[in-house]
C-alpha cells in the first residue's frame, strides 16, 4: 500500500545488525534508569510500606515518559531529514522522480520507512512500562495514553522531516529547520499558556509536552483525554500530520529537482563586465586600425570575446575556510535558520527577562522548591538548541562533501590536512555566529543584572565557548569517520544528547530523592561506564586509540562532577575548569590524529547502512608551499 520505497526499507532494516543492537541498547538503558532509581531511594529510605513503593512507581513514571517522548522524537525527526538529505545529495531522488512512483509512494513511503526504528522501540518498551502499574500509582490506562500521545508526537515529528527534507535542498537546512519547527510548536503551547488558565486545553492541545503531562495525571486515562486535553492533542497532532504529508505529496515534484540541479539556457550578459568589455573592444577597434563609424558601431554590438560572468574572486591561502566564509556553503535559505533561532532566542530572553524584572531570578534556589536558580531551565535549555544545531551544520559540512562526491577531491589536492580541518572548524563558527553569540549574549546580560556575579559570568562563557568548539570538532570527527551521513548524523547528535540530557537525567534523579551523593555515586557508576562505553562505540569505532578512550570513559564523570558542583552552589571556578578540561583533552583527541594525515574513510556504501567490507585508508597529504593561486591539483 505504501508503494516500493517503503517495502524497501522494511526489508533492508530486520539485515542490519545495528537494528537489535539498537533495540537492546534502548530497552536497557530504561531498564537500568528504573534499577538505578530504584538503588538510589532505597539507599535513603527502605520500601517496605506499599506507599513508598506506589510514589517510586509514579515518580519513575513520570521520568521515563517523557525521556522516551523526547528520545524518540527527536530519532524520528532526524532520521526522517537526513534520510530525506541524503537522498538528494546523492542524486538518487531525481531518479525517483523520473519513474512512475506517485507522489504518496514517495513521500508517505519515505516517512513510513522512517518510523519503523521509533515505533519499534515504542513498542518493545511497552512490557517495561506496564510493570510499573504492579508497583502502583500507575494505572495502566495511563500508560496506553502516554503511549497515545508519544506516538502521535512521533508521527508529527517523522511528517516534518520528511516535508522539510523535500522543501529544501541541503542538509544542514533540512534537519535545523525541522528542530526549530517542532521547538517553535512547543513554544506556541507556552505562549498560549500564558495568556491565561483559561486557555490551558489549547496550549495542552498544541504542546507535546504539555499533553503528555496531562496523560500522565493521576486521573488521566483513555477515557479522561478530551478533559485534560491530551485527547486534543492526539486529534489535533494526527491532523497535522496528514495534512503536513499531503503538502509534500502535491509539492514534491514542484520543490524538485531544486535550482541548482536543473540545467538553464545561457543568458546574455548583462553585468558590469559586460559593458566594460564592450567599450574596452570598441577603443581596442578605434586605436588598432581606422575603421568608418559604421563598421565600429557593427563591431562593437557583437558583444565580448570573454563572456566571464564577474572578474576573478581573490581566494585566501586556505580555500576551505574562503569558501565557507565568502560563499554561501550551506545554502541562503540559513538566513531562515538564523531568523526562526532569533524568534525562539527572543521567546526565551523575554521569560529570562521577565524573571529578573519580578524578582524571581534573584531569590536563592532552596526559597522557591528548586534545586537550581529559576533562570536555569530557560538558559539551559538555549543553549543545548544552540550545542545541537552547531553540532549538526559541522557534522552536514562533512557529510555534504562526501555525497557530492567533493571530499575524493579534496585528497587527491596538495591540501593540507590542517587547512581542511581548521577551514572547517573556523567556517563553521562563523556560519553559526548568531546561534554562539546570542546565548553567550544573554550570559553577559544575566551577569551584569546581578543574577550572577562577573566572576561567574567569566566562567560561563569560557566554558561555553568549550563546549562549542567540542561539538563542533565531534560534528567532523564523526562526518569523517562514518562513511553513511545519516548514520554520522544520528552518532553526533546522539553523543551530545547523552552528555547534555543523559547526565542531566541521573542527576534529576539524585536530587528528586534528595539522598546523600556519596550513597548515590555507587549506583550510576554501572550508567556512567555503560554510556563511556557507548561514547568510545561513536567515537572510537573505526581508529581507537588510547586517548579516545580516556576521554570517552573521563567525558561522562567529569561533566557528572561539574552538574552536581553546580547543583550544590559552590565555586563555579571548579564546574568551569571540569568542563574545559575534560572537553578540551576529548577534543584535542579527536583533533589531533586528523591534523597528522587525511583520516577519512573510503569505505563504500552500499546505500543499505552496510560498509564495505575493506577499509580503504587515506592518502595522506603532501607537503604543499606558496599561496594557493600557484598550487595545482
Amino acid at each position: 500500500m505504501l508503494g516500493p520505497v517503503f517495502n524497501r526499507e522494511a526489508s533492508v532494516v530486520p539485515k542490519r545488525p545495528a537494528t537489535y543492537l539498537s533495540r537492546g541498547i534502548y530497552l536497557m538503558t530504561l531498564f537500568l534508569l528504573l534499577c538505578t532509581g530504584y538503588l538510589v531511594l532505597d539507599g535513603s529510605r527502605s520500601l517496605v510500606a506499599n506507599s513508598d513503593t506506589a510514589k517510586f512507581g509514579g515518580w519513575m513514571f513520570r521520568l521515563l515518559a517523557p525521556l522516551q517522548l523526547v528520545i524518540l522524537s527527536a530519532l524520528a525527526a532526524v532520521g526522517s531529514a537526513s534520510s530525506v538529505a541524503q537522498e538528494k545529495d546523492r542524486r538518487t531522488l531525481i531518479l525517483m522522480l523520473m519513474t512512475r512512483l506517485s507522489g504518496f509512494e514517495i513521500v508517505g513511503g519515505k516517512a513510513a520507512a522512517t518510523l519503523l526504528s521509533p515505533l519499534t522501540l515504542l513498542v518493545i518498551s511497552l512490557p517495561l512500562f506496564l510493570t510499573l502499574p504492579l508497583m502502583g500509582g500507575v494505572s495502566p490506562n495511563q500508560v496506553f495514553a502516554v503511549y497515545a500521545v508519544t506516538t502521535v508526537s512521533v508521527f508529527v515529528a517523522a511528517a516534518m522531516g520528511t516535508v522539510v527534507a523535500l522543501w529544501r535542498e541541503k542538509t544542514f537546512q533540512s534537519i535545523a529547520l525541522t528542530v526549530l519547527a517542532l521547538l517553535l510548536l512547543v513554544a506556541g503551547g507556552e505562549i498560549v499558556a500564558g495568556i491565561g488558565p483559561q486557555f490551558d486545553k489549547l496550549a495542552t492541545a498544541i504542546s507535546p509536552p504539555r499533553a503528555l503531562i496531562a496523560a500522565t495525571n493521576s486521573h488521566a486515562g483513555i477515557a479522561s483525554l478530551m478533559q485534560t486535553g491530551a485527547g486534543w492533542f492526539v486529534i489535533f497532532g494526527t491532523l497535522m500530520s496528514v495534512a503536513i504529508v499531503a503538502m509534500g505529496v502535491a509539492k514534491v515534484r514542484v520543490w524538485n529537482p531544486s535550482r541548482e540541479v536543473r540545467l538553464k539556457a545561457p543568458e546574455p550578459e548583462t553585468s558590469e563586465d559586460y559593458l566594460r568589455d564592450r567599450s574596452a573592444d570598441a577603443d581596442s577597434l578605434s586605436t588598432a586600425q581606422p575603421l568608418s563609424s559604421t563598421d565600429q558601431a557593427a563591431k562593437a554590438s557583437e558583444g565580448p570575446t570573454s563572456w566571464k560572468v564577474r572578474q576573478p574572486r581573490h581566494v585566501w591561502d586556505n580555500p576551505i575556510l574562503w569558501r565557507e566564509v565568502r560563499t554561501w556553503a550551506y545554502g541562503r535559505k540559513i538566513l531562515l535558520i538564523r531568523a526562526v533561532f532569533v524568534l525562539i532566542f527572543a521567546i526565551i530572553a523575554t521569560a529570562v527577562w521577565y524573571q529578573v524584572q519580578s524578582g524571581v531570578a534573584m531569590e536563592p534556589s532552596g526559597r522557591i522548591g528548586r534545586a537550581f536558580p529559576a533562570v536555569t531551565i530557560p538558559v539551559a535549555a538555549l543553549g543545548v538548541i544552540s550545542l545541537v544545531l552547531v553540532n549538526a551544520l559541522a557534522v552536514t559540512s562533512i557529510t555534504g562533501e562526501r555525497d557530492g562526491l567533493a571530499l575524493d577531491l579534496l585528497l587527491v589536492t596538495d591540501l593540507r590536512p590542517r587547512e581542511f580541518i581548521f577551514g572547517k572548524l573556523l567556517g563553521v563558527m562563523y556560519a553559526a555566529k548568531e546561534l554562539i553569540l546570542l546565548p553567550l549574549g544573554l550570559i553577559v546580560y544575566l551577569g551584569f543584572a546581578g543574577v550572577m556575579t562577573m566572576e561567574n559570568m567569566r566562567y560561563a562563557i569560557l566554558a561555553g565557548l568549550g563546549l562549542y568548539l567540542f561539538v563542533t570538532m565531534l560534528g567532523v570527527h564523526s562526518g569523517l569517520n562514518y562513511v553513511s551521513g545519516r548514520t554520522a548524523t544520528l552518532a553526533s547528535l546522539g553523543t551530545v544528547f547523552f552528555l547534555c540530557v543523559g547526565i542531566a537525567i541521573c542527576m534529576t534523579i539524585m536530587v528528586s530523592f534528595r539522598g546523600a551523593f556519596q550513597l548515590q555515586l555507587a549506583p550510576f557508576l554501572v550508567m556512567i561506564l555503560g554510556g563511556g562505553a557507548a561514547l568510545f562505540a561513536a567515537l572510537g569505532w573505526r581508529n581507537p586509540s588510547s586517548a579516545i578512550f580516556t576521554a570517552s570513559f573521563a567525558l561522562p564523570l567529569i561533566t557528572f562532577y561539574a552538574i552536581t558542583q553546580f547543583l550544590l552552589q559552590t565555586d563555579h571556578l571548579y564546574v568551569a575548569a571540569a568542563l574545559l578540561v575534560g572537553y578540551g583533552f576529548t577534543t584535542a583527541a579527536m583533533m589531533i590524529p586528523t591534523l597528522s594525515e587525511f583520516d577519512v574513510s573510503l569505505e563504500v556504501d552500499r546505500g543499505d547502512g552496510v560498509s564495505g567490507a575493506t577499509q580503504g585508508g587515506a592518502p595522506k597529504a603532501t607537503p604543499a608551499t606558496g599561496p594557493v593561486s600557484e598550487r595545482t591539483a
